[in-house]
């Protein structure tokens, strides 16, 4: 499986690194070869090249750098990956720069446009603590009712557009704004979340739902996964979700 990850140096915090540590020991446990190169400022994304973009979260001032060179260098490379099939993933910063813009007082920063959503950063407490969010069948039918859980801590209030589905329904948290009851979005295999803790090592299964969607495979082999397992019962429990 080939990952690619955008902006690693800057666009890494809340030890969300662990998603990609994550996917290369779900694959290799599983003698699934396992390639993750970086995408950085300047660089640009080569078609077809990879199967899974994967956007962290950074600081405001590191995501307006990251935002005008994805503009400028990335956008129609990742647009025309995420049209050929291969699964975008964006958390917190991620997320909104794969929505249409985000709003900081005066100024505002445009982002790719896979998502029909706008973030605009509000007066008020940043919506900050444990989550959890079903996904309703977002995923796929087999997936509705799963429970994704983690950690969110975000200034900005994420509205999605008439018709733009979201990830998932809020059960514990505050999700994209504090009160819509929604959380993420999602268009086809292009995925945007507030969840960090970090997302996929909390959330096993989701993480072999995206590595078998990349790879185009059915069901994966089975791996021992009691402490995944209890890392999801304790993001639940620490949510309030039994």
């Amino acid at each position: 499986m080939r990952v690619c990850a955008l902006y690693p140096d800057l666009m890494n915090i809340y030890a969300d690194r662990g998603n990609l540590l994550m996917l290369e020991r779900r694959c290799a446990w599983r003698g699934i070869d396992f390639e993750l190169a970086a995408a950085g400022l300047g660089d640009r994304l080569a078609v077809g090249a990879h199967d899974i973009y994967y956007l962290g979260g950074g600081q405001d001032s590191d995501q307006r750098r990251c935002a005008e060179d994805l503009l400028e260098r990335k956008a129609d490379g990742l647009r025309a990956a995420a049209a050929a099939g291969a699964i975008v993933l964006g958390v917190c910063g991620g997320y909104q720069l794969l929505g249409r813009s985000y709003a900081l007082g005066d100024d505002t920063i445009e982002g790719v446009g896979l998502l029909d959503v706008e973030t605009i950063r509000q007066d008020g407490p940043r919506l900050i603590g444990n989550v959890a969010i079903a996904l309703d069948g977002a995923i796929s039918a087999e997936h509705a009712g799963m429970v994704l859980a983690g950690f969110e801590n975000h200034g900005g209030r994420t509205h999605t557009a008439r018709g733009q589905a979201a990830l998932g329904r809020v059960l514990r948290g505050h999700g994209n704004d504090g009160h819509s009851g929604y959380e993420g979005a999602r268009t086809g295999n292009v995925i945007g979340t507030y969840l960090h803790g970090p997302l996929l090592p909390k959330n096993s299964w989701f993480c072999d739902w995206l590595i078998s969607t990349a790879l185009g495979v059915g069901e994966l082999d089975p791996l021992d996964d009691r402490l995944e397992l209890e890392a999801h019962a304790a993001a639940r429990r620490a949510a309030g979700v039994s």
